[in-house]
């Protein structure tokens, strides 16, 4: 078995961000978000959970899962973050159901949900989006075109009440779900989309 479809090793009690997403093929905003969640909320660690395949989009352009890993790899070259494909292990590409294996199999770590803005405007789509946030909090980072995202997403307007503040960013890993932030980094507009066309 490959090594990435394990859970990368963590100490007791460190917070751990999971970056999920089909990273096809993964590029620097990707690593932006990752870092900007790191830095400012003071993660342990962050998780790169390298998808098998998002359920709400076309896989006809979907690199191997073997190439996504290396490539990730690649890009996130940082002492404090780690790179899986675990949801190829568990069978599913639901983050419901990933979130709720996480905190099963690892009880010992503090798990929360890295995003980039871009995503919290169909968030509501996602299956069993609710549990995900009674399950743990969710950190949102701004992307090219998101800055609108927190006052009129679904999700944002459902759990207004749970969100922190973005100076209060820190406390987030102590908060009990539902709890969210929404973060401002340095913005770049670099999409898989656009990487996929420029190789066609």
């Amino acid at each position: 078995m490959p090594d990435y479809l394990r859970l990368p090793h963590a100490e007791a009690g460190n917070t751990i961000g999971v970056f999920g997403g089909s990273f096809n093929p993964p590029h620097p905003g990707h690593l932006m978000v990752a870092r900007t969640a790191l830095q400012r909320v003071g993660l342990d660690q962050v998780w790169w959970m390298v998808s098998p395949g998002n359920p709400l989009k076309d896989h006809s352009e979907l690199l191997s899962l073997d190439e996504r890993v290396a490539r990730v790899r690649q890009l996130a070259s940082h002492p404090k973050m780690r790179v899986c494909a675990y949801e190829k292990t568990l069978g599913s590409a639901f983050t419901a159901h990933t979130v709720a294996e996480l905190k099963r199999r690892r009880p010992h770590l503090k798990f929360l949900w890295i995003m980039g803005g871009d995503n919290l405007a169909e968030f509501h789509r996602w299956r069993q989006w609710r549990e995900i946030l009674e399950n743990l909090p969710v950190i949102v980072v701004n992307r090219p075109g998101a800055t609108l995202s927190p006052l009129f997403a679904p999700m944002s307007i459902t759990y207004s009440g749970a969100r922190v503040p973005e100076q209060n960013a820190r406390r987030i890993k102590n908060e009990e779900a539902p709890a969210w932030t929404f973060l401002h980094g340095p913005l770049d507009d670099t999409s898989s989309s656009s990487l996929r066309e420029r190789s066609d």
